[in-house]
């Protein structure tokens, strides 16, 4: 398995599934934007985004859709997995989906417009707007984990939750908004919860092997 790689990226998510999973993969860190810094990386994937991820004859591109394969594929008996038959599975699909249509994508729009355009491009008021638009929807996380540590995984044995990919792929979009400075509107539950994710060792296992390259924040 490989994992193509940008620091801070969305491909922190696989990177993150990986490490949890324990599986043996290359990671091949790269400078951003991929496009136009890693020279042929457009071959491999023509959109030249990251993460691009490698199975074998398999090739994926899309973070969420490789932390749910990673997961299905090989820890379905994992922690990490919610299967079909648990009533969770329909919240735990939403989770999925919802953490990158919903929490990323606004995110993308102000690091453009407050970070990576020029300055005479720059767009403070359409920054300060997707902000507020993040901060509108990430009241769910908040009113979610208002008696638990985790989106999903609730038992007898674990009634706080326990993390699966659901949190991965959210969780990394909430860390995506402390590294680029848009937590200040964070509830004490989102808080706590970026705490966790941070003290997690596959996390900080994630932070030390990407530490040495260049950040797009």
């Amino acid at each position: 398995m490989k994992l193509y790689h940008c620091r801070d990226a969305r491909s922190l998510r696989p990177m993150w599934a990986l490490e949890e999973l324990g599986l043996d993969y290359t990671l091949i860190n790269l400078p951003f934007p991929p496009r136009y810094k890693a020279k042929g990386y457009k071959e491999l994937n023509p959109m030249g985004t990251v993460p691009t991820f490698l199975d074998g004859d398999l090739v994926l591109t899309e973070s969420v859709a490789i932390c749910h394969y990673l997961a299905e594929r090989y820890g379905k008996d994992s922690p990490l997995w919610i299967n079909s038959d648990d009533p969770e599975y329909g919240e735990f699909l939403n989770w999925l989906y919802r953490s990158d249509t919903t929490f990323t994508y606004p995110l993308t729009i102000v690091l453009r417009y407050q970070v990576l355009e020029p300055d005479e491009r720059k767009l403070p008021r359409v920054a300060a707007d997707y902000k507020q638009w993040f901060y509108a929807r990430l009241r769910s996380v908040e009113t979610a984990l208002e008696d638990r540590d985790y989106l999903c995984g609730i038992s007898e044995e674990n009634p706080r939750g326990h993390l699966t990919i659901a949190d991965i792929c959210v969780g990394f979009a909430v860390y995506f908004a402390h590294r680029l400075g848009v937590d200040d509107e964070f509830g004490p539950n989102t808080q706590a919860y970026l705490q966790r994710i941070l003290e997690r060792p596959a996390f900080q296992r994630c932070l030390e092997k990407e530490k040495e390259f260049p950040s797009a924040l």
